[in-house]
């Protein structure tokens, strides 16, 4: 494992355990050639379905994509890292789950928006003001109202 800090490719396993959910492992590691340490985190190797774009493009499901996504949403938001990470997880399992091939982006944005209404309405707004594409004012205010009412 290539070393964050000065480059190294070498370094070596100091205490390896399951994360919170269990779903992966995390390893500490010290480079051989610094000395710095760091943490990695092991996953199994999912077989997910391509991502088909509005384009009609095709791209691999890439996770850390997506985790930026809700990350920028959640900013200065009391929502935590393994929130985040909880919630890909579950959209990970979703989609897995589904044994679909292809999924559009329309369905992967309404299933993080379901998930981050429930979890904290700001950061669903700001979601939703980019997945959306809101053109004007209006249609934002269109939104809030519809999220006021429930």
């Amino acid at each position: 494992m290539k070393c964050p800090f000065c480059g190294n490719p070498d370094s070596k396993v100091v205490d390896s355990r399951p994360d919170k959910g269990g779903a992966a492992i995390r390893r500490r590691r010290e480079c051989e050639a610094c000395a710095k340490r760091f943490t990695t985190h092991e996953r199994i190797e999912e077989i997910l379905p391509l991502v088909c774009k509005k384009d009609g493009r095709r791209e691999p499901f890439d996770r850390m994509k997506i985790v930026a996504g809700i990350k920028k949403a959640c900013e200065k938001r009391p929502i935590s890292m393994d929130e985040i990470e909880r919630l890909v997880d579950r959209l990970e399992g979703k989609l897995q789950e589904s044994s679909e091939r292809e999924i559009s982006t329309t369905t992967i944005g309404e299933c993080i928006m379901k998930e981050l209404h429930d979890m904290d309405e700001v950061a669903y707004v700001r979601f939703a003001s980019v997945y959306r594409s809101f053109r004007d004012i209006g249609e934002f205010m269109q939104e809030l109202q519809e999220l006021l009412k429930k």
